[in-house]
């Protein structure tokens, strides 16, 4: 139960942290969040928890291939934001571009041999 307090912590103070540094500096906080700060979280618990590096390994594949149409998000969100859109509408529209993205994007790697 310890472990997943710990675990629980550490996730939420890494967000909080985020969006605090945000307020005040948005070039670092963006800096902050690009960095793959929950796949290493991801890998630390599962190596604590004994994970096979082989599973670790397969993961960490399927994360780059997955990471390519999540960057859609970013691009949609801050475009309709500039447009003058609103907040939620452009946040949901950017949500919705970017699972399209991944349902284009699976049958395609399933196609050249990559398995998620």
């Amino acid at each position: 139960m310890l472990y997943y307090c710990i675990k629980i912590i550490v996730s939420a103070v890494l967000i909080l942290a985020i969006s605090e540094i945000a307020k005040r500096h948005s070039g670092f906080a963006a800096l902050v969040a690009s960095l793959p700060i929950t796949s290493v979280l991801a890998f630390i618990w599962l190596h604590v928890e004994s994970t096979p590096n082989e599973q670790l390994a397969e993961l960490s594949g399927q994360i780059f291939w997955l990471v390519l149409p999540s960057l859609i998000l970013f691009l949609a969100f801050a475009f309709m934001l500039r447009l003058g859109m609103n907040f939620w509408l452009s946040l949901i529209l950017s949500m919705a571009a970017t699972a399209c993205a991944y349902l284009a994007l699976l049958p395609l790697l399933k196609r050249f041999g990559i398995s998620l």
